[in-house]
């Protein structure tokens, strides 16, 4: 079978293997905030068109050494799929791909395609808790210098958290404004201009790096120019065509900057003066490529044997995690909706969940329940458990969606308390003190996962992975209380409270969520 024709079948195993990831990668690009990963595949394409004489030049030789990166990637594609994580499987994709090219085509062609295989990581989105709690620093510090504008020009601001109050009216500085639905397309602009930007290292780099700040800027620019438009234009200042329009000019600012910054970089740090160009080719003293001459491959068509066994470890991969079941249903022991409205002196009050929300956690089953003791103090017991956990349905950390809304955090980490765990040993929980306009929240958690009390999502997935090869088990809850700091107490006061309740907790959990068997 000719080479080429091997591409088709590799395209379709990988499409096999990759069809939920790939689908969910399309849903990421219908987002604003990730819709420029529909130019990253035509780029690569034009990139290596670029290249097509340099390939020319250089013949194929077959290389073992690329089933490195393709074990690497059937071992993330393991994780990924039992850990329940997409970007493990974004990068076990694109490791397969490396792989697949360095073993057919070989060392001396893949260095020369490097640059656009690399460029293909930027279409894949960041983790949710990476993206969710850099929106949210991005959101604070644009604010921060966008207050500081706006008082540069002699009117009156104040922030808090994300809110600026204008006095005259509030502006709050949301997601669509946190700056990273620009950072993330600048970013990949600022590499591909690295790319082309014949200089040193070290200014490309700068370069880079500093599309970063860049877009806090041109963000916080923005922001203010809001503020000060807003007394003459009112509220449309900030919404329909005139943000989206803002957006649009801000990034094509940023992208000046970026474009003027190698100007200047060029001017002030001159390269060198060096050489012509030749070619780097290593060969003969009769111009004979050294690779043709010890016996490389002269063929278009890929190596066979490596071919074959690239097809067999895929398909084996595909057909392993298509027949065996990792993940059994594991309900939970009785119903949620039964756990006590009365526990020790507390009293509690049911909540229900708004749809919307269950429909973006795709719970097995939660509670809510707002508890109260004698004097009035309240604790707020939120309960959310998963059958199997797999890609979209997963426990989820609070570090990802309590923040915002003008909420920071302070004195996050982990806390021993003494409390016996499903183990026997003392708990050890997640702590969080959240503060906005003086009122302060201290909040506990921590995820009940088959018998193991874990506090942190790198644990989660590791023990979800290990667990489903070993139990075929990845049932797994999430438990967060939270109490509000009142006025008239201290945190230790806050502290004692929510430990003395979660002391009152935790053996009525063991009735309700599964356990290590």
């Amino acid at each position: 079978m000719s080479g080429w024709l091997k591409i088709p079948v590799y395209g379709a195993l990988l499409g096999l293997l990759y069809h939920q990831a790939i689908t969910y990668l399309f849903t990421q690009w219908r987002k604003e905030d990730f819709n420029y990963g529909y130019a990253i595949v035509p780029i690569v394409l034009y990139l290596l068109w670029e290249k097509r004489a340099e390939l020319k030049r250089c013949h194929y030789v077959p290389s073992w050494r690329g089933l490195v990166p393709v074990g690497a990637g059937i071992f993330l594609y393991a994780l990924g799929e039992l850990g329940g994580e997409f970007t493990t499987l974004f990068l076990s994709l694109w490791l397969i791909v490396f792989g697949l090219c360095w073993l057919h085509m070989g060392w001396g062609k893949l260095k020369v395609i490097a640059f656009p295989l690399c460029f293909l990581l930027v279409m894949f989105p960041p983790p949710n808790l990476v993206y969710s709690n850099l929106s949210l620093r991005l959101q604070l510090i644009s604010s921060q210098v966008g207050v500081w504008m706006i008082r540069l020009f002699g009117m009156t601001a104040y922030r808090e958290g994300n809110v600026i109050d204008l006095g005259f009216t509030q502006i709050q500085v949301v997601d669509a404004c946190s700056g990273l639905r620009y950072l993330f397309p600048l970013i990949a602009l600022g590499i591909l201009i690295a790319y082309h930007f014949r200089a040193s290292f070290w200014k490309r780099a700068v370069l880079v790096l500093s599309a970063i700040p860049v877009t806090v800027f041109t963000n916080s620019l923005r922001i203010a120019t809001v503020g000060f438009l807003y007394p003459a234009w009112g509220a449309k200042v900030a919404e329909g065509f005139f943000h989206d329009f803002s957006g649009w000019l801000i990034f094509m600012v940023s992208l000046a900057i970026l474009l003027a910054e190698m100007w200047v970089l060029g001017r002030i740090f001159p390269e060198p003066d060096r050489a012509a160009a030749v070619d780097d080719s290593p060969a003969l003293s009769d111009g004979t490529p050294i690779e043709e001459k010890s016996g490389a491959s002269r063929g278009r068509g890929f190596g066979l044997p490596q071919s074959v066994v690239a097809v067999v470890l895929l398909l084996a991969t595909l057909l392993v995690f298509r027949s065996v079941e990792f993940r059994e249903k594991v309900p939970v022991s009785r119903p949620l909706a039964q756990v006590p409205l009365s526990m020790g002196e507390w009293i509690g009050d049911r909540k229900a969940m708004e749809q919307i929300f269950l429909d973006t956690l795709k719970l097995t089953d939660y509670s809510i329940v707002d508890y109260r003791d004698p004097r009035g103090k309240e604790v707020n017991v939120y309960i959310a458990y998963n059958d199997r956990q797999t890609k979209g349905e997963s426990s989820h950390s609070p570090d990802s969606c309590l923040p915002g809304a003008g909420w920071e955090f302070h004195d996050s980490g982990t806390v021993v308390l003494p409390v016996a765990g499903g183990d026997g040993k003392p708990m050890r929980v997640k702590r969080a003190l959240m503060e906005k306009s003086g009122v302060r929240q201290l909040a506990y958690y921590w995820f009940p996962q088959r018998g193991r009390i874990l506090t942190n999502m790198f644990q989660l997935k590791a023990y979800v992975f290990w667990d489903a090869l070993t139990r075929r088990r990845t049932d797994g809850a999430l438990v967060r209380l939270i109490t509000p700091v009142y006025e008239t107490e201290q945190l230790t006061d806050a502290e004692t409270r929510l430990q003395a309740f979660t002391r009152d907790l935790v053996p009525v959990l063991d009735r309700f969520l599964p356990g290590k068997e």
